[in-house]
């Protein structure tokens, strides 16, 4: 038994020094989801810049790959559409996965389509709520008031992508969208929705 003990002793020390430890592991993970908003703003702020001379379809050919890389697209859509997502076929998830996605997009490429010396400022990065990470920011523009945007982020295949944005902290853009859309399925229909989304993209 003493010859045992002298044997496993010094693995099972190694083994628990090597592990990490769990503020090692959150700590990590805060640094990735942050890194994951840091990589947006940076293109979208390279965007804004280019933005006199970029036009709609370019700012829009920019900002697809990257917006598509750090949110959890189609775990929003889902979201989204509250309980008459599992109504859905398989063909129209995949409609709606689509334009929600295209509506993320050019949202962004409508909105951000200038540059006055605005500032984009990542905080900090700290855990929430269902295994997921709060990343909190702020936008300074010039001569008015900060404009504070926190990112939920939740890990997925190995990386943390955005499920939410809060303004100022408090209102959910999940929250919202989830309301105004089920709103609209449940008195227009499914159809309805789409049609009214792909104006509003076809309109920018």
């Amino acid at each position: 038994m003493t010859r045992i003990l002298t044997i496993l002793v010094p693995v099972l020390l190694a083994s628990f020094h090597a592990a990490p430890g769990h503020a090692e592991v959150a700590e990590a993970n805060a640094t990735a989801a942050r890194a994951t908003v840091e990589r947006f703003y940076a293109v979208l702020l390279e965007v804004m810049r280019r933005g006199e001379e970029l036009a709609y379809e370019e700012r829009y050919a920019r900002l697809d790959p990257v917006v598509q890389q750090v949110y959890d697209l189609p775990f929003m859509s889902a979201k989204t559409l509250g309980r008459y997502w599992k109504g859905l076929s398989e063909d129209d998830r995949g409609r709606w996965i689509s334009t929600f996605t295209r509506l993320t997009v050019s949202t962004y490429t409508d909105r951000f389509d200038e540059y006055s010396g605005q500032r984009f400022e990542v905080l900090n990065a700290e855990p929430a709520r269902y295994e997921t990470i709060m990343v909190r920011t702020r936008i300074l523009p010039v001569d008015e008031e900060p404009v504070e945007l926190d990112y939920r982020l939740r890990g997925a295949d190995g990386s943390w992508r955005i499920i939410d944005v809060f303004m100022n902290g408090t209102v959910s853009e999940l929250a919202l969208r989830r309301s105004e859309y089920s709103s609209v399925v449940k008195r227009k229909g499914f159809e309805s929705l789409v049609s009214s989304l792909e104006e509003k993209i076809a309109s920018r």
